[in-house]
C-alpha cells in the first residue's frame, strides 16, 4: 500500500524525474539537477521502492521511461510548475534566491501547510506529531529562501501574509498533483482511493448519491469525502486543490477564467410553499405571488438572479436570505413564505404532503447543473470514473 502523503516523497528526487525524461541520461540529469550521479541513482531507486513500480529502464538510447514513469513524470512536471509560480513571484521581491522553489523541501512544505491549516505553531506541531521549534524552523527557512514574510502574529494566533497565501495555494496544488501521480501509478488505479467532492445543495438530493452508489458497486475500494456548502464556500478550496471537483449550479463562464464547467442537465425551478398555502391549488400570477413574503438566495447566487429576473417589474418583500435548504424547508412549513427551489430538493416533503409546488403561468426558470473543476485539471483514473458515473446517472434518469 502506497502512503498517500505527497510530501513523503523527496522533492529533490522528484525534480530530477522530468530531467531524466528530457536528457535520457542519469549523468546529464544529475548535472542539471545539481546532484551527483550516485545520489540520483540512489534517489531514483528509493522513489521506485516507495511507489512500488519501475519508472525507467535502461535501453540502447539511454534511460527510457516506463508507461508508469511517463505519466508520473508528467504529473510531477505540473506539480513543480505550481511551486515555480510562487518562486517567480517571490523572486521579484529581490531579497531571496532567484528560484526559491528549487530549494524547498517536502518537510518544509508539510510544516508550512500544517501552520496554514492550524493557525498556530502549537496546533501545527500537534497535527504533525512534531515540535514547535521544528515548525518555526521550517517556516523561517522558507521565508529566507523566498525573501518574503509568510506569516505574522495576530493576537494569539498566526495569519498568513499575501505571499504566505500564495505559497499555501501553490503547495496544496503541487501536493494534489503529486497525490494524483501516486494514485494513478498503483496497480489498482481506478479501483480504490479517496475522492473529495464539493457538493452544492441541488446535487445532494439525487444526482450525487446515485453516482456515488454506482461507483461503490463497481469500485468498492473507493472512499468519499463529501464537503457540503454553497458555491462561495467551496470555490476557494477547489482552487486550492483541497477539493477534487464541485457539483451543482454553474456560474457565468466568462467570469471564471481559471475554472472549467461541464453542464450535465438543465434544472427547472419552481415556487415552493407549505401544503395548504393560500396561493396553492391553481396556476398563480406573478402579481399574486408577489404579495407574499419570500425566502431568497444570497446575493450573486443563481437562485437570487432567477428570482430578481422573475420579478423584474418590482421585487416582493424578502425578509430572509438563506442558502440552507434545511432552514428554508423549516421556514416554509411554519409560515406563508414562498421560495424558488428545484422540485428534486423537496421531493420527499412534497410526496409526504408537507410542501407543495405552485405552477407559475408562463414562467420558465432554468439553470444549468454540472461539474466545476480547475482549468487544466486532469482527473485520476478514479476521479474519471466518478465523472463517468455522474454522466451515466443523468443519461439514465
Amino acid at each position: 500500500m502506497i502512503a498517500m502523503d505527497p510530501f513523503a516523497l523527496n522533492l529533490r528526487h522528484l525534480r530530477a524525474l522530468p530531467l531524466i525524461v528530457r536528457h535520457a541520461s542519469m549523468s546529464r540529469a544529475a548535472e542539471a539537477a545539481g546532484l551527483s550521479q550516485p545520489a540520483l541513482t540512489q534517489g531514483l531507486a528509493k522513489l521506485e521502492a516507495q511507489l512500488g513500480a519501475p519508472l525507467f529502464v535502461r535501453g540502447s538510447g539511454g534511460m527510457v521511461p516506463t508507461g508508469e514513469g511517463t505519466g508520473f513524470a508528467a504529473r510531477i512536471g505540473v506539480a513543480l510548475a505550481h511551486l515555480s509560480a510562487f518562486g517567480r513571484g517571490a523572486a521579484r521581491g529581490g531579497r531571496g534566491f532567484a528560484r526559491p522553489d528549487r530549494l524547498m523541501t517536502s518537510t518544509q512544505l508539510r510544516a508550512f501547510l500544517a501552520l496554514a491549516d492550524a493557525g498556530s505553531f502549537a496546533e501545527a506541531a500537534r497535527a504533525t506529531d512534531g515540535s514547535q521549534p521544528a515548525i518555526h524552523r521550517a517556516v523561517r527557512d522558507l521565508e529566507q529562501i523566498g525573501g518574503v514574510a509568510l506569516a505574522e502574529r495576530r493576537g494569539r494566533g498566526i495569519v498568513l501574509t499575501a505571499a504566505g497565501r500564495q505559497l499555501a495555494r501553490s503547495a496544496r496544488l503541487a501536493g494534489a498533483e503529486i497525490a494524483a501521480a501516486m494514485a494513478d501509478i498503483r496497480p489498482d488505479a481506478g479501483e480504490r482511493g479517496r475522492l473529495t467532492i464539493g457538493a452544492m445543495p441541488l446535487c445532494r438530493a439525487r444526482l450525487l448519491p446515485a453516482a456515488m452508489a454506482a461507483l461503490m458497486r463497481s469500485a468498492p475500494g473507493a472512499t468519499f469525502d463529501v464537503v457540503e456548502g454553497s458555491w462561495r464556500e467551496l470555490v476557494e478550496p477547489l482552487r486550492d486543490g483541497q477539493i477534487d471537483l464541485m457539483i451543482g449550479a454553474l456560474r457565468e463562464a466568462a467570469s471564471l477564467p481559471d475554472l472549467d464547467q461541464e453542464p450535465l442537465f438543465t434544472d427547472r425551478l419552481a415556487v415552493v410553499a407549505r401544503a395548504g398555502h393560500p396561493a396553492a391549488g391553481e396556476a398563480a400570477t406573478l402579481g399574486a405571488l408577489a404579495g407574499y413574503p419570500w425566502i431568497i438566495g444570497r446575493e450573486g447566487t443563481p437562485l437570487r438572479t432567477h428570482w430578481e429576473t422573475l420579478f423584474a417589474g418590482g421585487l416582493p418583500q424578502a425578509p430572509v436570505e438563506c442558502g440552507s435548504v434545511m432552514t428554508v424547508r423549516g421556514l416554509l412549513l411554519d409560515s406563508d413564505c414562498l421560495t424558488l427551489l428545484s422540485p428534486d430538493q423537496v421531493a420527499m416533503e412534497v410526496d409526504a404532503g408537507l410542501l407543495t409546488v405552485i405552477p407559475i403561468a408562463g414562467a420558465a426558470l432554468e439553470r444549468a447543473i454540472g461539474i466545476t473543476t480547475r482549468r487544466g485539471w486532469r482527473p485520476t483514473h478514479l476521479q474519471a470514473r466518478l465523472i463517468a458515473a455522474l454522466r451515466d446517472t443523468v443519461r439514465t434518469s
